[in-house]
């Protein structure tokens, strides 16, 4: 299913029936990557699954003129008003970010946040971890370059920053493929990025249960911006899934499912 938005159609679809789980994926991606979560979620709980702009059945609603994370935002608070009820917002890697965005513009109906390793770099700058925010951009400065010069294959830098060297090469055909082919949407996504700057102020006053989580064997730099992140609002919580990278929906599904459980269970106590 769709949802037929003015920007154009979003990816919708829904199972099950209980408290209401929104599942964001991050870039390179469509909603069947939680696939492997929710199947361990037992039919405890109505899940919605969509996709980001420019991946799945969801249009690009970015222009070049326009690349602000707004935009991505927006096309997630539609699927949220079309949940019709207050949803947890479960974001992995870019989803994550953008569901903070989400969280931070006060416009849709949130019941609680899990984010999933979120990139959100420029959480580094506001917060003056130079060396971890020099990472981030040496690696996008040079992986964008090397696409715009013609090698088709140059995501596998963003995959083995995330996963560690040999990350890319040892993911199936398929799936490389799906990457390669939503490259210039994943230079969208790191635009996007960089153009959001969630001030502390605005974190602190965050009030909404909000889970961060990352993997043990993440890049450094992506646990620090995450820790970061969970220490800056007030509500949050951080924790590491042992034996976990930044692949962890696929790789440890019983690890991010029960998470994810437990967070929401919390909610419905009593």
């Amino acid at each position: 299913m769709t949802i037929d938005d003015e920007l154009g159609p979003i990816d919708y679809d829904e199972t099950g029936s209980g408290p209401t789980i929104l599942f964001v994926p991050g870039s390179c991606s469509t909603g069947a990557a939680w696939k492997a979560v929710i199947a361990r979620l037992a039919n405890r709980f109505r899940t919605i699954t969509t996709s980001l702009p420019g991946y799945g059945g969801t249009a690009e609603r970015r222009t070049g003129g326009d690349r602000s994370i707004s935009l991505v935002a927006s096309a997630i608070e539609a699927v949220i008003r079309r949940a019709g009820e207050p949803v947890h917002l479960v974001g992995h890697s870019f989803g994550g970010e953008v569901g903070l965005v989400v969280a931070l513009r006060g416009q849709a109906l949130l019941e609680s946040l899990v984010i999933l390793e979120a990139p959100a770099p420029e959480m580094l700058a506001t917060f003056d971890k130079r060396g971890p925010y020099a990472e981030f951009r040496t690696m996008t400065s040079a992986y964008i370059a090397d696409f715009h010069s013609g090698n088709a294959e140059a995501i596998a830098a963003v995959i083995d920053f995330y996963g560690g060297v040999g990350t890319f090469a040892s993911w199936p055909p398929a799936i490389r493929a799906y990457a390669m082919a939503t490259t210039a949407t994943n230079i969208l996504d790191w635009d996007s990025a960089y153009t959001s700057h969630p001030s502390p102020a605005a974190l602190a006053a965050l009030d909404l249960p909000v889970r961060v989580a990352v993997g043990e064997h993440s890049h450094p730099a992506v646990i620090e911006v995450n820790a970061l992140i969970a220490r800056a609002i007030p509500r949050a919580s951080f924790e590491t899934i042992a034996g976990a990278d930044h692949f962890m929906i696929a790789t440890h599904p019983d690890a991010v499912a029960t998470l994810i459980v437990d967070h929401v269970a919390a909610r419905h106590a009593g």
